[in-house]
């Protein structure tokens, strides 16, 4: 894995006004930035990502079996109770899933480590899928990149195959986010588009726009019956909304469904490695309030695995809020000091998870986080962001990536 210095192609952000891409600088700072690229080898990206990330996922859903049926852990998830059996029917029903993004620490020599799922309304969708593919094409048509080059990128084709197999021939998909974020807006028209070429309708609905029928179903402002919805709006949110009452009793399809309030959540951290321990892509993880009690001499079901980490824990750990977004309330702790700390700490109230630290490799002074997208079930391709400060946020920059050798 290396960075490598690029030509911008020329009138590339003419390109991307015409695309549609009105976010490609934010803030005053590029958020798409091609002056260099990472180039990745074939077998990295199959052995190091894809097969690792695929079977990433398979752990994860065996996390939400036993978590749905657990009182426990369902409490450890901040699930409202009134919804416990909401989250668990579904997926008792096999209600299907559509995508998610992995963030993983990984410095091209595996393995790749989890930092965290983003399973629910993972962004940066639109610039991984397609405006990263117009890069690749277009650098290679212009030379700039070798005719044997390649990319990690079928999440389009992914996403066509994946609406085929979850809806019937010619439903009506509803798709609703916030109108006035662009990057939301990007994110639900990119995954609307892949749904037309699966011969699906599909229809934009403002979040503020759905309501209630008299009959209790969902329906959107032109009072059309939602019958299956696909919503950037997560379920941590959506569970303590109001409006949550109308929900299960509406009978909608919701995409992602309920029981993804179980991935969509970083106590799955410590879920994972309480049934993986030791599994080479996870990174050691608990409760905080596991951790502490286990410092006062109180018992918890935690203490052995705890006492076992405590070495990696020492070394180094980040604290995390398991409801958060854009590295807000991340902490990192190295030898016992705090070394960085989020600016933004609007979600530290929620409950903490603790996890060993995997520093992000650095190059030309930029820490890259890698996004490996899930659709389906199996890994469809890659995306990176990468940031001067070793916390992600929402300004990090995203950079193109491609195969060679």
């Amino acid at each position: 894995m290396h960075k490598i210095n690029l030509p911008e192609r020329p009138g590339w952000r003419e390109r991307a006004t015409e695309v549609g891409f009105t976010f490609a600088d934010m803030g005053g700072e590029p958020y798409w930035d091609e002056t260099s690229a990472y180039r990745l080898t074939l077998r990295q990206i199959e052995d190091d990502i894809e097969d690792p990330a695929t079977d990433l996922h398979a752990m994860c859903r065996e996390a939400v079996a036993a978590a749905v049926v657990s009182e426990e852990w369902m409490e450890r998830l901040a699930i409202p109770r009134p919804y416990w059996d909401f989250v668990e029917r579904s997926w008792a029903a096999g209600e299907p899933e559509l995508y998610g993004r992995f963030d993983l620490a990984y410095d091209g020599n595996g393995p790749a480590r989890l930092l965290e799922y983003n399973a629910d309304t993972p962004t940066s969708l639109y610039e991984s899928a397609s405006f990263q593919w117009l890069w690749f094409e277009e650098s290679r048509d212009a030379g700039v990149l070798s005719p044997r080059t390649d990319q990690f990128n079928r999440i389009h084709e992914a996403l066509v195959e994946r609406w085929a197999e979850i809806c019937a021939p010619g439903e009506d998909v509803h798709f609703a986010a916030d109108r006035d974020n662009p990057e939301d807006y990007a994110t639900v028209e990119a995954i609307a588009w892949a749904a037309r070429e699966a011969g699906l309708g599909a229809h934009f609905t403002a979040l503020s726009g759905i309501g209630v029928t008299d009959q209790g179903q969902l329906a959107d402002d032109q009072d059309r019956v939602i019958g299956t919805l696909f919503k950037l709006y997560p379920w941590e949110d959506m569970l303590r909304d109001d409006f949550a009452p109308n929900l299960q009793p509406s009978q909608t399809r919701f995409i992602e469904p309920p029981w993804k309030a179980v991935l969509s959540n970083k106590a799955l951290l410590p879920l994972l490695w309480s049934m993986f321990p030791g599994h080479p892509n996870l990174l050691p993880a608990f409760f905080a309030a596991d951790i502490q009690a286990v410092r006062r001499g109180e018992p918890t079901p935690f203490a052995a695995a705890i006492a076992e980490a405590e070495p990696a824990l020492a070394r180094g750990h980040v604290t995390k809020p398991i409801f958060s977004r854009e590295g807000s309330g991340v902490v990192i702790t190295e030898a016992g000091r705090e070394t960085d700390r989020a600016p933004d700490d609007s979600y530290s109230h929620h409950p903490q998870v603790v996890q060993a630290l995997a520093p992000l490799p650095v190059f030309d002074g930029f820490h890259p986080v890698l996004g490996a997208w899930i659709v389906g079930e199996r890994c469809a391709g890659l995306g990176i962001r990468e940031d001067r400060a070793r916390i992600t946020h929402n300004l990090s920059r995203f950079k193109p990536h491609f195969i060679e050798g």
